[in-house]
């Protein structure tokens, strides 16, 4: 077995390989090099210097796995690699500490005003009077995603005798208890906390998640901090709430623009800034070449590795009869996750015509959870660690299949239960993902782009009030489709609409004489 490390990593990375097989370290490989040697390694590791390109992938031949040491993989064509069936694996507990620590670091320094009385006394300043702090001992943190590194920033702030709340719809209430935190929708958490942290990714739902209305909601005194992704966080609004003294201060390492040249925060007294350095430790570097070399070998001596971001090898017969619907099952996840009202506690997923018969599904299964579980997550979501955390978030799953596929080749149907509600979509793939029933009613849907649902009676004007409602805030109509059991009956509405429909617009609708419900998707 032969490996190349393309990039710097921690030399206890390498002794690890070089135990099983033999390592060529090439930190200054060019690419033309990489590409004419690749077709002789089983294995590559790398950073984020060297780019594993579609083209390079399609020269190895003998490739099992590409190991990124760090988070990331914008380096990597995990496509490419999918479909040549070679693994692809990151360390994505390598930071989990760094991060949560950094956290931590930057709480204690907007909370004691540590980084602007350094710079004070540094001036041969002694304005003891100017930096009075607070304690965070009896505070309330405010946690907004709680997955690795929220929960090991809560862990550090209870040693602090902090009370912690925490905002994340997937968390289970029996798993908060243990974690020994409250659970509490987003307002609650930033009208009561004291200091509030930020761990989610960055997605068409969470950019400017804490915008003008949220930070107006937040006490006066309390800080907020984010240590996730830059766009999150409104940055023309906390400017604005920093300024007005709406809210106490911020830590930010992160930032929309990154380096943030020009930004007016920058001028700002009550804020501590970092040059996204959160994940940048030795320890954590040390860890990430420990848990990729581990992989590495996992993977030479033929076993399954644990942070797999593609999906599990399958034979390529197999991989090409799923291949059109893995698109469609990733869809059905996030078309449910946006749909349903409430907290997904159980899953009912039926496979009809063709695919009833391959032999496991179970590809397709941890496709459509993937598609359920990303919008909401902080940490990656793919097809080996799907089913496991939606097991650890209280998803019941429940597989079935049929012979009966109502004159299509296959199709796939997902039902959500929640406390308070039951949403099904039905679909297919004719070329392209193909939704053709919503909650039992026939509909001919293509899910893309900015999208919108409505249940309503179906009384006459029913429909042209929501439409008129649209066009009141110019939110333009592209494509709308209807379904209803009966006439006069309930009904639904799906539009495809021109632009992301805002909350405020929603809210709107839900109150209009005979609509049941109305949400908007992203997809």
């Amino acid at each position: 077995m032969k490996v190349i490390v393309a990039d710097a990593i921690n030399q206890q990375g390498i002794d690890n390989l070089e135990k099983v097989a033999e390592v060529v370290v090439d930190t200054n490989i060019t690419p033309e090099e990489l590409l004419n040697t690749i077709s002789e390694y089983d294995a590559i590791i790398v950073r984020s210097r060297t780019k594993v390109t579609r083209e390079v992938i399609e020269n190895a031949e003998k490739l099992k796995i590409i190991a990124r040491a760090g988070v990331g993989v914008d380096n990597v064509d995990v496509e490419a690699a999918t479909e040549k069936g070679i693994m692809v694996v990151n360390a994505p507990e390598s930071t989990s500490i760094t991060v949560a620590e950094h956290t931590m670091g930057l709480m204690l320094s907007i909370a004691r005003k540590i980084t602007i009385a350094d710079k004070s006394v540094k001036e041969s300043k002694w304005e003891k009077s100017r930096f009075m702090g607070v304690e965070l001992r009896n505070k309330t943190l405010g946690v907004v995603g709680m997955g690795r590194i929220g929960s090991q920033v809560v862990s550090r702030c209870k040693a602090f005798e902090m009370n912690a709340i925490v905002y994340d719809p997937y968390l289970p209430e029996k798993v908060a208890k243990q974690m020994g935190v409250q659970l509490a929708d987003l307002n609650t958490v930033l009208k009561e906390a004291d200091f509030i942290t930020i761990h989610v990714p960055l997605t068409d739902e969470t950019k400017h998640l804490i915008s003008t209305k949220e930070i107006k909601m937040m006490k006066n005194d309390s800080y907020i901090i984010n240590c996730a992704r830059g766009g999150i966080i409104d940055e023309e609004a906390l400017y604005e709430g920093l300024v007005n003294e709406e809210i106490g201060g911020a830590a930010l390492d992160v930032y929309e623009i990154e380096p943030p040249v020009d930004n007016k925060l920058l001028t700002l007294d009550n804020i501590v800034v970092t040059p996204h350095i959160a994940a940048s430790t030795r320890e954590a570097q040390r860890d990430a070449a420990i848990i990729v070399a581990n992989e590495v070998i996992e993977v030479l001596e033929s076993r399954v590795p644990k942070n797999v971001l593609n999906m599990p090898v399958v034979d390529p017969k197999t991989y090409e009869e799923i291949k059109p619907y893995l698109n469609l099952c990733k869809k059905l996840g996030s078309f449910i996750t946006q749909s349903i009202n409430g907290q997904i506690r159980e899953l009912e997923i039926l496979y009809s015509g063709k695919l009833a018969k391959i032999p496991n599904q179970d590809i397709l299964t941890r496709t459509i959870l993937q598609g359920i579980l990303n919008p909401i997550l902080n940490d990656p979501v793919n097809t080996i660690n799907a089913a496991t955390i939606a097991r650890a978030r209280g998803i019941k799953v429940t597989e079935g299949k049929t012979s009966d596929a109502n004159g299509y080749d296959s199709l796939v149907k997902v039902k959500g239960i929640s406390d308070n509600d039951v949403f099904s979509v039905e679909g297919t793939d004719m070329h392209e993902p193909t939704i053709i029933k919503i909650n039992d009613y026939w509909v001919d849907v293509k899910p893309e782009g900015h999208m919108f649902i409505s249940k309503y009676q179906d009384v006459p004007g029913a429909i042209g009030t929501i439409g008129t409602k649209l066009g009141e805030r110019n939110i333009n109509i592209g494509i709308m489709q209807v379904g209803r059991d009966i006439a006069g009956g309930k009904a639904i509405m799906i539009l495809t609409v021109d632009q992301k429909i805002p909350e405020d617009v929603m809210e709107e609708v839900r109150k209009l004489e005979n609509v049941f419900d109305a949400v908007g998707l992203e997809l």
